[in-house]
């Protein structure tokens, strides 16, 4: 991309002409049915928010042992397929663009809410407890994965790569951040293994790799990103080598060249960020971390992120709470706060797609998309 500061300047996107450079990040917010079909509503919200120059979908398993949390979304049955369907259509009816994100939760998972044992690269449990449907329960120890639990996996995040294409996605973003599986294979203290893909970083980082090459050969690099969060503690991951790990990840998906690179929490004082951008040759989104969520604030670490040399500036809480974000920063009008934090992961309209945007009325296109049955 030609280097610029201006975040409301049109901006590309590998194949994709993209109207600004803000992106909106994928945001979990357990509203799909229980099987992981996303609904109507979900339809609502990302339509309200079709002016982000790029959507990026919420999380998505790639199959039934990979979800987290009750109410989070799939992309591995032809229904969640046909509920994806429906708010790729919204969207695009209202002028914007999504990828989609594929998670796999690793040891971030529950019995209780998928009837599986956690799967993950050593039995680490996860030193927290986890939401289920029936509240917070202690964390369980994970099975330890296999050769041909690896495998599947990778099979499975390529089949939920095609069906994420074939609902109508640009294409997906591998997550291998915040403290999930892809992630816990790369964290010294979630990987104790000792074959393949356990011990050095390039031993680490292989499985990351093998999962995006698996979705990139299943429909294209062009149409696939891969999110990290170098030295991030999320979930009890900890990288005690964040500066040999990522250089080591990075080797590896370079000669792929992916649509992009996401760096979550993405701080240019810090030096490895520095070197991912010096490293990486590609698209680069940057997640600024935010002091505030005021227009000013904002409308700072969007020059700054583009400043410190990212392509794109993918922001959060921003979106969720503005579904007219864009046309706020660009009129310099003040922002809609989150409400109650409690509201981001509860179910309904409330706290999700009731923001008022600038004229107070919900956009034509989320009415529309809003009308009509259910998926079944």
């Amino acid at each position: 991309m030609t280097p610029t500061t201006d975040f409301l300047a049109p901006a590309r996107l590998g194949r994709l002409v993209l109207p600004h450079h803000l992106v909106m990040a994928p945001l979990t917010r357990n509203r799909a049915d229980p099987d992981g079909t996303p609904t109507d509503l979900m339809t609502a919200y990302y339509a309200q928010r079709a002016s982000a120059g790029l959507i990026i979908g919420e999380a998505a398993t790639p199959n039934a042992v990979g979800q987290t949390y009750p109410n989070i979304t799939a992309i591995h049955t032809d229904r969640h397929m046909a509920g994806w369907r429906r708010v790729t259509g919204a969207v695009r009816s209202a002028g914007g663009r999504m990828f989609l994100q594929l998670q796999h939760g690793g040891r971030v998972s529950h019995p209780d809410t998928t009837g599986l044992t956690p799967v993950a690269p050593s039995p680490v449990p996860l030193p927290e407890t986890i939401f289920t449907p029936g509240g917070h329960r202690p964390a369980v120890v994970p099975r330890e994965m296999t050769a041909d639990d690896i495998r599947a996996t990778v099979a499975d995040f390529a089949a939920a790569a095609r069906r994420a294409v074939d609902a109508g996605f640009e294409g997906v973003e591998v997550h291998s951040a915040n403290g999930h599986l892809l992630h816990q294979f790369l964290a010294g203290n979630t990987n104790r293994r000792t074959d393949g893909y356990g011990g050095s970083v390039r031993r680490r980082v292989r499985f990351t790799a093998e999962v995006t090459e698996a979705v990139a050969d299943a429909i294209g690099a062009d149409r696939v990103g891969v999110r990290i969060s170098p030295a991030s503690t999320v979930n009890g991951v900890l990288e005690d080598d964040t500066d040999a790990l990522y250089p080591a990840l990075l080797d590896r998906l370079r000669d792929l060249d992916p649509a992009y690179l996401h760096v979550v929490h993405a701080d240019p004082e810090t030096r490895w960020y520095r070197r991912i951008r010096a490293d990486w040759p590609g698209t680069l989104i940057g997640n600024p971390v935010l002091p505030g969520l005021t227009t000013e604030d904002v409308t700072r670490a969007a020059h700054g992120m583009l400043a410190a040399g990212a392509d794109l500036v993918a922001l959060g809480r921003p979106f969720l709470a503005n579904p007219d974000l864009v046309t706020r920063l660009r009129v310099g009008a003040p922002l809609n706060p989150v409400r109650d934090r409690y509201l981001m992961y509860v179910g309904g309209a409330d706290g999700y797609t009731d923001y008022p945007a600038l004229d107070a009325q919900p956009s034509s296109a989320a009415r529309v998309a809003f009308d009509g049955p259910r998926v079944t």
